[in-house]
């Protein structure tokens, strides 16, 4: 069936709730691409930060063969080998002691704010209000959105949402007049990036702890699309020498099987008891075994090290492009292969034309084009890109 009418179909079938070009991406492969004509593409997206490893990396491939060919799910009613395999794999990574397997990052930031109330209604306190930062993104269910510093998803949804309060990113004295005694938290990204890969900086970062710590209220990090190797550090909140209470990771972590993971310190954890939270298919022995083999990878191929060096380099391209084109572009920030280069006006033209050239790039926040390559991504296939973007900044 042809890309035409699929799409046709699409209109029939599908709510509306994508804008997307007119392609219909068929398989990949590496940092390829291609579509139902066979046409290829360099994929600088990512899946939005997901394919860590590229399309069709064999050792993945073969983990999912082998665990589809044992168990795909098994009830939470059970235990699961492959689940609690990566629960000891990712307090071993990180900083926290405990972990609760779901299926995507949206998923898991609820579960961090059902946590933390949990957590203070065991000491009796009624502490229930979130501190978020403006611009943010946590995720499009209820508690999530309320958490998410950007009106235009809110609006139409704001009569049923909590009333979180909001402070201004990298503005420690903004968060300080936020504070009440029903905040039990403050939740940030180290590293916004829907809202334009805007970086905290290390003042804030540890600001925000010491504030935490005065308040006795939980910090809580957000990286779900930040973690797992994407900032040149396993954690992006190893670039700040701050640990949080509570860590969401999601996106790359299944490798492209739905998968996030809530940890947590083990005095917090330890406020969930039986039936206080649960998923049908979170932590399915499929998407953990796809997650030990993608977190195995990453290690095993040093991706973390490469995603800093490949991303020093990239981002020194971009720069590159910003002093030859000065008038265009505004600024290039970002840390390993999380990078946003902001223009001086909107940026869907120029995913519109990459994508004519045969790259997949992404437009967030109306004039920032945002890269998030798989962590395999090589120096060639930068400057392919960095000369596609060329062209078309020379054209337009």
């Amino acid at each position: 069936m042809r890309t035409e009418e699929l799409i046709e179909k699409e209109k029939k079938y599908l709510m509306r709730t994508y804008d997307r070009p007119a392609l219909v991406l068929d398989r990949g492969e590496g940092m390829k691409v291609w579509d139902l004509e066979g046409r290829e593409y360099y994929d600088f997206v990512g899946g939005i930060a997901v394919n860590a490893l590229g399309y069709s990396h064999p050792k993945l491939v073969q983990a999912i063969k082998e665990q589809a060919e044992k168990l795909i799910h098994c009830s939470n009613l059970y235990h699961s080998e492959p689940q609690i395999a990566l629960a000891q794999r990712l307090v071993e990574l990180s900083c926290g002691d405990k972990v609760f397997l779901a299926n995507s990052g949206a998923e898991v930031n609820e579960g961090a704010i059902k946590l933390t109330i949990k957590y203070f209604k065991e000491q009796g306190k009624d502490k229930h209000q979130l501190i978020y930062m403006k611009n943010s993104f946590h995720g499009r269910t209820i508690a999530a959105l309320a958490a998410t510093g950007q009106y235009h998803y809110q609006k139409d949804y704001l009569s049923i949402l909590p009333k979180f309060k909001e402070a201004i990113f990298n503005d420690l004295d903004s968060v300080k007049a936020t504070l009440d005694r029903e905040v039990a938290a403050i939740i940030v990204e180290p590293v916004q990036g829907e809202g334009g890969i805007h970086l905290a900086t290390p003042g804030f970062m540890r600001g925000l702890r010491k504030l935490c710590d005065q308040e006795g209220i939980l910090l809580i990090f957000d990286e779900i699309q930040c973690g797992l190797g994407r900032t040149g550090k396993m954690f992006a909140y190893e670039h700040y020498g701050v640990e949080p209470d509570i860590l969401t990771v999601a996106k790359s972590l299944g490798g492209g099987i739905p998968l996030g993971a809530l940890i947590a310190k083990d005095k917090i954890a330890s406020a969930f008891h039986p039936g206080d939270h649960g998923t049908t298919f979170g932590g399915n022995p499929l998407a953990c075994a796809a997650a030990l083999t993608t977190l195995k990878v990453i290690q095993e191929e040093d991706l973390v090290a490469e995603s800093q060096r490949k991303g020093e380099y990239f981002k020194a391209q971009l720069e590159s492009l910003k002093e030859k084109y000065p008038q265009k572009i505004k600024e290039v920030r970002g840390l390993g292969l999380m990078l946003g280069m902001e223009l001086a006006e909107e940026g869907q033209e120029i995913v519109r034309q990459g994508l004519k050239k045969g790259v997949l790039i992404n437009c967030t926040a109306k004039k920032v084009l945002r890269f998030l390559p798989p962590l395999i991504v090589e120096k060639k296939e930068i400057d392919y890109l960095i000369e596609v973007l060329d062209k078309i900044f020379k054209e337009t």
